[in-house]
């Protein structure tokens, strides 16, 4: 069997070409909106559906679930259908599933419709990139995989977080969904603007059902576990023990069933062939740990230490989004004019996200925008520096067979590494706040002369405000209490800001003898493939 697929077309040079990247990249943005919806507009949102927090996680779950299994199931789509049209499809679903969850406060409706949200910006975030490699010459990559980062990576980390605090604070949650419509209308007229080009016909690969339900049932199960298992205190419930024990099972039977089929199999894994996608592939679960964890992070500990508004506390990441830029740009231009290896700017890279999750671990509860925002431009160029570098080499030597493929792992990796990353993070988070509470409560004993001092002071403060003695009192107790909390988060998200700089510390020897592994690897398979010449000497 065959199917019709887009051959490369030549669009370096005309102002179509410009169009589809402009609508690629819109696409990209409404599923940095939808997918960041909730990290700011939880609160109002559970509000409105009258969900408990464990009903209300199934947004959450479902969307990254399905994102997850877009990523996997895009090769597939893309071997079937027009990748253009699929793009097309995934951006109109996007919007229209947004469009209609603002008109909604049912909570099984909401769910559906974070699965369609979920799915459809997997499909879309994979297809957009593959399509910009079929369509686009090599030499040009750098500038327009950096283009297409300011959709997929810039937004969600600095931009919707801006925009969804300020319709957070001046309108409501249902405008964020809102704003995706006519961002997905957009992107689908400039892509309908584009000259469909020549068709050639390729090999389908069969479907492979049982390959996707096994992988399809591990990822939801190992989403539900990482994004819940910090709630019920991991394996201490059963339904988490449970799900991690069949998530874990699936992925095994997954990965034996995949051998059995060889090249019938869910994906091309003729990509793991590659020394390079094989060393970028590991990179991504770190790097998707620190994007991730960092971009969880700062938000958080703006809203809940520092008290900052939605507004606030989008608008403290939104600074960084043009340096990332920048970094994205420049390096860009290293690699595409300069013809510098993209391996250059990765330790250039990891040692700004170090400094600025190190800068940013000093943070008090008197810190503010001015004092965090040295940082957070520093991690902005770091992760610019980071993304693009570990993208091209991940993609750079692979086929127009196997790339598709490769984006699908790629991205399914460096998702799944934020997942671990997070849920990795608030565990920490957690256990450092009920430890230091303890620790700090210890030591705040009722004879101590500061604790004296304290409670003289504040309970003066209180009589001259109008209350009594014995109420002053118990209310000068009670502010000691929540000062003791208080400190005991900030030093907690501090640990917390510290881990995330020391993950690159810990894992840099790992990296560093994987890709050595590899590259030995591949010296020794070239070896092997390469057959030996004898030459005959001539007798005199």
């Amino acid at each position: 069997m065959t199917a019709v697929t887009q051959a490369p077309p030549a669009l370096d040079k005309t102002s179509s070409g410009a169009a589809l990247i402009a609508g690629i990249m819109l696409a990209a943005l409404t599923e940095a909106i939808a997918s960041t919806v909730l990290s700011l507009g939880r609160g109002d949102i559970i509000g409105d559906v009258y969900a408990t927090p464990d009903e209300f996680a199934w947004l959450d779950v479902g969307y990254t679930a399905l994102k997850l299994i877009g990523f996997l199931a895009a090769p597939f789509l893309m071997n079937r259908l027009n990748p253009r049209g699929l793009v097309i499809g995934a951006a109109l679903a996007m919007g229209v599933a947004c469009g209609i969850a603002a008109l909604t406060t049912r909570l099984d409706v909401l769910i559906t419709l974070r699965i369609v949200q979920g799915f459809a910006g997997g499909t879309l975030l994979a297809g957009g990139q593959a399509l910009i490699f079929l369509s686009y010459s090599r030499s040009n990559q750098p500038l327009l995989q950096a283009l297409f980062a300011v959709g997929s990576v810039v937004a969600p980390a600095t931009i919707a977080p801006a925009l969804q605090g300020w319709l957070l604070d001046s309108e409501s949650w249902t405008w964020i969904f809102f704003s995706v419509v006519p961002i997905a209308l957009a992107s689908a007229g400039l892509m309908l603007v584009e000259e469909t080009p020549m068709a050639e016909r390729r090999p389908l690969r069969p479907f492979d059902g049982v390959g996707f339900l096994l992988i399809s049932l591990s990822v939801c199960c190992l989403t539900y576990v990482l994004s819940q298992g910090t709630r019920w205190d991991w394996f201490e419930e059963p339904r988490i023990l449970c799900l991690a024990v069949i998530g874990i099972a699936a992925l095994l039977m997954f990965l034996g069933q995949q051998v059995l089929v060889k090249d019938r199999g869910l994906l091309d894994y003729t990509v793991f062939r590659s020394e390079d996608f094989c060393f970028a592939f590991i990179v991504s679960f770190v790097a998707g740990a620190a994007l991730f964890g960092s971009a969880y992070l700062i938000p958080s500990f703006a809203v809940s230490i520092l008290a900052f508004t939605p507004t606030d506390a989008g608008l403290l990441l939104l600074p960084s989004g043009g340096l990332f830029v920048c970094a994205l740009l420049f390096a860009a231009f290293l690699m595409q004019v300069r013809r510098v290896p993209p391996f250059a700017t990765v330790p250039f890279g990891i040692l700004l996200i170090m400094g600025s999750m190190w800068m940013l671990s000093g943070s008090t509860a008197e810190s503010g925008t001015d004092t965090m925002m040295p940082a957070i431009l520093l991690r902005g160029l770091g992760l610019g520096f980071l993304f693009l570098s570990i993208t091209l080499i991940a993609f750079g030597k692979l086929n127009e067979k196997n790339l598709v493929s490769g984006i699908g792992l790629f991205n399914a990796g460096r998702q799944f590494g934020g997942l671990i990353g997070v849920a990795a993070l608030q565990t920490l988070i957690d256990h450092n706040v009920a430890w230091n509470f303890s620790v700090l409560a210890a030591n705040v004993t009722g004879g101590g002369t500061a604790v004296i001092q304290r409670m003289t002071t504040t309970t003066a403060m209180l009589i001259s405000k109008g209350m009594d003695a014995a109420q002053a009192g118990r209310a000068a107790v009670g502010l000691l209490g929540r000062s003791v909390s208080g400190q005991s988060a900030v030093i907690a998200f501090d640990t917390a800001f510290n881990a995330v700089a020391l993950l690159f510390v810990v894992a840099a020897p790992f990296l560093i003898a994987a890709k050595i592994g590899l590259t030995r690897l591949a010296k020794a398979r070239a070896a092997k493939s390469t057959p030996s010449i004898q030459t005959e000497r001539p007798t005199p």
